[in-house]
């Protein structure tokens, strides 16, 4: 609900675009903050338990949000917000999950069909949304998000038994924490990690504010339904995919910045280009597609960054992807005020603009001296067959 689907409901309701970028920004910031709860999702229940709570509730939320006279109002978007708070239970949990394959192979697959999976869905959910918006009336529309939301959370049922860390107290427990945290944050060669991840370039902060610039390109609700939805959804998954068949040897964060590059190309073209629908159309099917495979890489950098999940990997996930997230809230905020001063090109022109003053410094550095992953050691891992671990990885 807090992407193109919810600019173009408030803008529809005659809500200006800034504000309702300002808002976005608002409602985005769950995504960067909940580090500071998350962690919850390591302890009390298992981390796919967890996912199911926080997707149950989250989509409780949104149902009593649309009940309301407009969603363009301050009431039914602090629901909204609430909405999101809860909805990043199920990242953390997922990352937590992801954090307990050991094989990078694994790892990178299991990223690509996350970012996949989720952002795919996002799409549908978006197109469905959006199409449906001027057929039914917002209780119904309500529900229809609700079941978005809800659902897919139940699908971690079918989850596989993951090792655990067994320990014999409270502080062993906190011992176990603080040094996985240690050995992951306070060291050196994590600062190059926190500074790839802060980078503003590759983030896809324009796919929820696309949708709000595509009337002056001439493009009907309907084609914004199509384009930012059903086929932007296929775009999204083509992308998210393209990082599991790279090669084992090829260094992930390098080769990402090649493709945040080109994905800041393709917004650069759209700013440059004619203000019609087949530059729009070109321009966000290309941009969808690179922006899935910056979303897969990243997240193999940031499991990279994390190492193994051990007893506190949903936290320090948590953490490690709220970083990832606040360029997503910076360049929300400035696409929107660049929209609002120099128009519909400047949301592109901006995010091209920041790609590339930020990527080539950062490319230059990792070349001469390459990262450096983190290795988390943890010895009490519950010992679990090896045909387990494979079956988990597999699945994964």
């Amino acid at each position: 609900m807090q992407g193109g689907v919810l600019v173009y409901l408030l803008t529809r309701q005659r809500m200006e675009i800034d504000v309702a970028s300002r808002w976005l920004t608002i409602l985005a910031l769950p995504t960067s903050l909940y580090f500071l709860y998350s962690p919850l999702t390591d302890f009390l229940f298992k981390r796919r338990t967890w996912l199911i709570l926080g997707s149950l509730c989250a989509a409780t939320l949104i149902l009593v949000a649309f009940q309301q006279k407009t969603i363009a109002a301050p009431a039914p978007l602090r629901l909204i917000l609430l909405s999101g708070c809860l909805s990043q239970l199920v990242v953390a949990s997922c990352g937590g999950m992801m954090g307990t394959l050991r094989s990078d192979g694994s790892r990178k697959a299991a990223s690509s069909f996350y970012q996949a999976g989720s952002m795919t869905f996002g799409a549908l959910a978006t197109w469905m949304l959006i199409r449906e918006s001027s057929r039914v009336s917002g209780a119904t529309l309500g529900w229809m998000a609700a079941a978005l939301i809800g659902l897919p959370g139940l699908a971690a049922l079918l989850a596989p038994r993951q090792p655990v860390v067994e320990t014999s107290g409270v502080l062993a427990t906190l011992k176990i924490l603080g040094s996985e945290c240690k050995a992951t944050f306070l060291r050196w060669d994590a600062i190059p990690y926190v500074i790839f991840l802060a980078l503003p370039a590759g983030s896809g902060a324009a796919i929820g504010l696309l949708p709000g610039i595509a009337q002056f390109y001439g493009v009907g609700g309907d084609q914004i339904a199509w384009m930012n939805g059903l086929l932007g959804a296929l775009a999204i998954a083509a992308g998210s995919m393209v990082p599991a068949v790279f090669p084992h040897k090829w260094p992930m964060p390098r080769v990402a910045l090649f493709v945040y590059l080109v994905n800041a190309l393709l917004l650069g073209a759209m700013a440059l280009g004619p203000m019609r629908e087949g530059n729009y159309f070109a321009s966000t099917i290309l941009y969808l597609f690179t922006t899935g495979c910056c979303y897969s890489m990243s997240t193999t950098v940031a499991l990279e960054f994390m190492g193994a999940s051990g007893k506190s990997g949903s936290g320090r996930y948590s953490v490690i992807n709220g970083l990832m997230n606040v360029p997503v809230l910076l360049m929300i905020s400035v696409d929107g005020w660049a929209a609002a001063r120099w128009g519909a090109r400047g949301l592109p022109a901006i995010e091209c603009v920041a790609a590339f003053a930020t990527c080539i410094p950062m490319l230059v550095y990792i070349t001469v001296r390459p990262m450096r992953r983190t290795v988390i050691h943890t010895p009490l891992l519950e010992a679990l067959p090896m045909q387990t671990l494979a079956s988990d990885e597999a699945s994964a």
